[in-house]
């Protein structure tokens, strides 16, 4: 099985978006960042999507993880890495 598409959703000087990233790559995981301070059609499919309006936004898979909290939480409960890995 492969490992699902990371997509976070990102904007400028956001330290919980930093540390979002930050935790992705401690875990070697590829993802795709859209910075939606760059592309205003992107803020509104991220609203679309989550029904929030505040970064980081992130997706593994077609699942929506939430924020950094969100993500943080998951990884001390040992669910993270299981989703990163499609399980």
């Amino acid at each position: 099985m492969s490992n699902p598409e990371v997509t976070i959703y990102t904007g400028y000087r956001c330290a919980y978006c930093n540390a979002a990233k930050r935790m992705l790559d401690s875990k070697n995981v590829t993802y795709t960042e859209i910075n939606i301070n760059e592309d205003q059609a992107k803020a509104e499919e991220m609203v679309q999507r989550t029904n929030r309006q505040t970064v980081p936004q992130i997706f593994i898979g077609d699942i929506h993880v939430g924020g950094f909290d969100d993500m943080a939480e998951l990884n001390s409960e040992g669910k993270l890495d299981e989703m990163l890995n499609g399980q």
